[in-house]
């Protein structure tokens, strides 16, 4: 065995940057959050080559001090902490100063950066962590960094890239999902001499998303603004008609940081339980504040894990200010009869002439703590993000620093009162309530009409719903009912199955199962749930064990629930084809609008679709 020594610190900065510096996407994650800290209103990231040859980030930030800019590429330095303690509170993207060490360790890098009033600026180049040469320089105020041969020192590392174009996606992921994450923010972003997307800055989260999803999506979108004695989101979540078949489109946001949860995504997916169909997920765009003492952003080198104190809360609070939303807009997906444009991923904006570069646009001015305390009834979201402030050299647009907005949302949060009634919710304007039946088409779907509107009611789907929710209700009430058997039934399963069983053995006994353990892997069944019109076969104990084995998209007893009770509700209901007479169909349409939720079955396909008259007398040329 080699004897054990201390590695120089060239070998620790590359062991570094293998846990900061993944990938070019990592470089240009660092560098936009830094350029975000530094309180910039516009920034432009060019790449070549998917950025292995080359990165160039240029903000109009407050730039670095000479004197301090050749102390920023050593190790753990940084401007944003000072103590152990600050990690419990932290109000930047960045804090472990390890980012510009890391990046230089592995490239050849160009810092040209300046201060607000100074004369000149700085320039430093470093090459595989070695300084090789620094000047004093004229620049615009900001920063500009330049990365070139990502890797070149590390071909290890570098052997491991994907190609080009897939190394360009993953840039692109980040830059997009940073400007959804600060639409107060100006983004450019150059793909081998192409502008691929430009964002005005505005602070209109609509106008951000626009940009990135396309007009199509953000049509579609609904926004949101709640808030309790701990908590405030703010954002956009899709209609159920938009979905993906990916979780890709889910972006959350913590105190303007982009991050993965597990604990979102499910309650995001809980709130459109049912309103989804199975394997796709919502568009949503979601950002969160919180205390900062309240989560812990000091998980892991990408800073897009966090941990929270009270898990439950967070959750709880997601899914009802979604759920309360969603149940206040109209959710009948709208026909035109129009063929659809074929939207491309990511449309940008159609930009009317050329947008200024970062250091163009004046810096912007932030808030001193001391103003926004003299003003904390002003509303956090409308007041303190895009007002225009005068200044003596014109009109400068007013884009806070990350710190602020945390303060005011700390002040915002303190001064909520704590209000346990709920809220009324309005029912849906869209429910039709004095309507005609007109008739019925293909033997499945129902005819409509209501002032100057027509739905078409899919009678299978709309009988599904109405039996899921029965049976939920009763569920939930705890009046479902069994059947004892005259004859026990007795099953044998494998030391899996015995697993499954045994860890959701209170699952069962609320389903409606009596069991009892018959041998070391046999179990005796005694008693069957009443599922609609008579029990269920001892065949759909067993169905529900495979189900816990095989998907993966059921992660708890819930999720097992709710699949059940819709597959069953799907089998009980009328088919497509099966003749309903008026009084049935009427008697079917009446229940189905008193629903609180009639506009999906539980898989997710529509229940109701609807027509304008107006789209109708498009199509006969009535009117233009």
């Amino acid at each position: 065995m080699n004897p054990i020594h201390k590695l120089d610190e060239h070998t620790i900065n590359k062991i570094a940057a293998g846990e900061v510096v993944e990938r070019p996407a990592s470089v240009v994650k660092e560098l936009i959050e830094n350029s975000i800290d530094a309180r910039a209103s516009a920034i432009t990231v060019e790449i070549k080559d998917g950025g292995i040859s080359l990165i160039r980030i240029t903000d109009n930030g407050v730039g670095i001090p000479k004197d301090q800019v050749t102390t920023a590429f050593l190790r753990h330095t940084t401007s944003k902490i000072y103590k152990v303690e600050d990690l419990n509170h932290i109000d930047s993207l960045g804090f472990r100063g390890e980012a510009l060490a890391s990046i230089a360790a592995v490239s050849q890098l160009e810092m040209i950066t300046k201060v607000v009033g100074d004369v000149t600026g700085k320039r430093v180049e470093i090459h595989g962590g070695q300084l090789k040469a620094e000047q004093e320089i004229g620049c615009p105020e900001g920063t500009t960094l330049i990365v070139k041969n990502l890797f070149y020192n590390v071909p290890a590392r570098k052997k491991f890239l994907k190609k080009p174009s897939t190394e360009g996606s993953y840039i692109s992921d980040i830059v997009y999902k940073t400007a959804l994450g600060h639409p107060e923010v100006s983004f450019k972003y150059i793909n081998n001499n192409s502008i691929v997307f430009h964002t005005s800055g505005n602070n209109d989260l609509r106008n951000a998303v626009f940009n990135v999803y396309g007009k199509e999506v953000i049509k579609k979108m609904i926004s949101i603004e709640e808030k309790n004695n701990n908590l405030k989101i703010t954002g956009l979540i899709g209609k159920p008609e938009v979905n993906r078949a990916n979780r890709s489109y889910e972006n959350f946001y913590i105190n303007g940081r982009y991050i993965k949860s597990k604990i979102l995504e499910s309650a995001v997916e809980e709130a459109y339980k049912t309103l989804l169909p199975i394997n796709k997920f919502p568009v949503v765009v979601l950002h969160i504040y919180i205390d900062p003492n309240k989560i812990d952003v000091n998980v892991h080198p990408t800073k897009v894990e966090v941990r929270f104190r009270d898990e439950e809360e967070i959750y709880y609070f997601v899914v009802e200010s979604i759920r309360k939303n969603l149940k206040q807009e109209d959710l009948i997906p709208k026909v035109t009869w129009e063929t659809p444009k074929k939207e491309k991923l990511f449309q940008t904006e159609v930009i009317q002439g050329k947008l200024p570069e970062p250091f163009e646009i004046k810096r912007n001015i932030s808030f001193s703590e001391e103003t926004i305390k003299q003003e904390p009834s002003k509303d956090f979201t409308k007041d303190t993000l895009g007002d225009i402030k005068e200044s003596n050299d014109g009109y400068t647009p007013k884009a806070p620093s990350h710190s602020d907005e945390i303060l005011k949302v700390k002040e915002d949060i303190s001064a909520i009162s704590i209000n346990n009634e709920k809220e009324a919710l309005s029912e849906p304007k869209s429910i039709p309530k004095h309507y005609t039946i007109i008739g019925q088409v293909f033997k499945t779907y129902w005819i409509v009409e209501q002032e100057g509107m027509m739905y078409v009611v899919d009678q299978h789907a709309a009988h599904e719903r109405i039996l899921y929710e029965k049976f939920m209700n009763s569920f939930k009430s705890g009046n479902i009912h069994s059947q004892t058997l005259l004859q026990p039934l007795v099953i044998n399963v494998s030391p899996k199955e015995k697993e499954v069983i045994e860890d959701n053995r209170q699952l069962f006994a609320d389903f409606g199962f009596e069991i009892e353990e018959f041998g070391d892997l046999s179990y005796v069944i005694r008693a069957l749930p009443m599922l609609f019109d008579g029990p269920v076969d001892s065949g759909f104990f067993l169905d529900i064990v495979d189900a816990f084995l095989n998907d993966e998209h059921i992660q708890n007893a819930y999720d097992m629930k709710l699949n059940t009770i819709a597959t069953f509700s799907c089998k009980s209901a009328v088919k497509a084809k099966d003749k309903l007479s008026y009084a049935e169909s009427r008697a079917l349409i009446e229940e189905l609008f008193t629903l609180e939720n009639p506009y999906t079955c539980p898989h997710g396909r529509p229940t109701i679709i609807s027509m304008s008259q107006y789209e109708l007398e498009k199509k006969f040329k009535r009117v233009q």
